[in-house]
């Protein structure tokens, strides 16, 4: 019978050396605990999508040379924490598709080494 462990011992189990098949799993486990296994890819990109733009907001409230509300300033949080979700919902939307994601940028990375950069 597989034990199931709580998000605080999922959690500690990261390291700061967890390759992307780790990170991939760990969320997988935790979504699942948090009941978000049921989305679907669209679902996902759609978060993604979101996400991206609240990223985008982030980078704004530190460029000063943008225009933004600053009466809502402090309703933008930190670059950290938006590039976090976005690449946790990409990691979810990875595990949605069965992607390997490790995979997939390593192949990525052998076409783009053959392609003439200019």
């Amino acid at each position: 019978m597989k034990t199931v462990k709580t998000q605080e011992e999922l959690l500690t189990g990261l390291t700061t050396e967890a390759t992307v098949n780790e990170l991939q799993e760990y969320f997988k486990e935790i979504l699942e605990l948090r009941g978000f296994n049921n989305q679907t890819a669209k679902d996902k990109m759609l978060l993604l999508t979101e996400e991206i733009g609240e990223l985008a907001k982030a980078l704004r409230k530190e460029d000063h040379s943008l225009t933004i509300d600053r009466t809502r300033i402090g309703n933008y949080q930190a670059i950290e924490s938006e590039i976090a979700d976005v690449g946790i919902v990409l990691i979810s939307l990875c595990n949605v598709l069965n992607i390997n994601l490790f995979e997939s940028i390593i192949e990525k990375e052998k076409k783009n080494i053959e392609r003439k950069w200019s």
